[in-house]
């Protein structure tokens, strides 16, 4: 199972990867940085994507129909926003305490495969291990 330093190494080698954080959304610290940053400051990245990540995970809009959904588990997936260049995939992680934690990815358009990043983004944030 892997950590912080070993799941952001393994997300870097996704295709077209440039950056990526594990950002907790509540506070907008990144808990976790590798490759670039967008717009080149890990801290402003990770607090405007962690406005993103509130906002999706915080109004019912964007919540599960089933009330039956678990504390513990995160509201929303995942976010995904697409620029003229890139992608910025926000995953969120499933972990025993709050779940206010996401993995964002950004992604350059031309190299790289939104579906395979979504896929194996959710796999890792399967395995990661916080704590």
């Amino acid at each position: 199972m892997p950590g912080i330093d070993e799941c952001l190494l393994e997300v870097m080698q996704l295709p077209g990867a440039r950056g990526a954080a594990l950002v907790d959304w509540t506070s907008g610290l990144a808990l976790g940085i590798a490759g670039e940053s967008p717009g080149g400051d890990y801290e402003t990245a990770a607090a405007e994507a962690a406005e993103l990540a509130r906002l999706a995970a915080e109004h019912r809009a964007f919540a599960p129909d089933d009330p039956e959904n678990s504390a513990a588990d995160p509201p929303v997936e995942d976010v995904i926003i697409s620029n003229r260049d890139s992608y910025h995939v926000l995953c969120f992680v499933r972990t025993s305490f709050d779940s206010s934690v996401f993995l964002h990815l950004w992604l350059a358009r031309v190299e790289g495969n939104l579906a395979l990043a979504r896929i194996r983004l959710g796999e890792m944030t399967g395995r990661l291990v916080l704590g």
